[in-house]
């Protein structure tokens, strides 16, 4: 990503590439697509942005370098999901650790992190 205007097509691909590098926890080359431009809120058709992808698959070292490089954390996507809710769900406590400490919102989103702490006794996470 330089001072060249990519196509639309063009910028699709990256986006989409830069999704499955966030899905697989690939830190090095995502962190490269952001440091060179990507922006590091991106999202996918669905509104899920690189963040949720990584907390969603597990992948603590990913989602602290994108919080690193200034994340939102907040970010739902378009069934008004959040990171640490999906990181609740899947059962990636050291995610839900590193979320809850950049100070995601327990309480935005259908469900909230809270509500799916609970159905899945996990509450003990969200207190540190």
């Amino acid at each position: 990503m330089n001072d060249t205007a990519l196509t639309p097509e063009q910028t699709e691909r990256i986006v989409a590439l830069a999704m499955d590098l966030a899905r697989e926890g690939d830190t090095r080359q995502l962190a490269e697509f952001v440091d060179h431009g990507l922006p590091v809120d991106a999202a996918d058709a669905n509104g899920n942005t690189l963040l949720m992808l990584a907390s969603y698959h597990g992948h603590a070292g990913t989602v602290r370098a994108l919080l690193a490089r200034g994340a939102d954390p907040d970010v739902r996507n378009g069934r008004n999901q959040s990171a640490i809710a999906g990181a609740l769900f899947k059962g990636a406590d050291d995610v839900v650790t590193v979320l809850r400490d950049a100070g995601a919102d327990l309480d935005a989103g259908t469900p909230t992190a809270r509500e799916t702490a609970a159905m899945f006794g996990r509450e003990h996470l969200l207190t540190g």
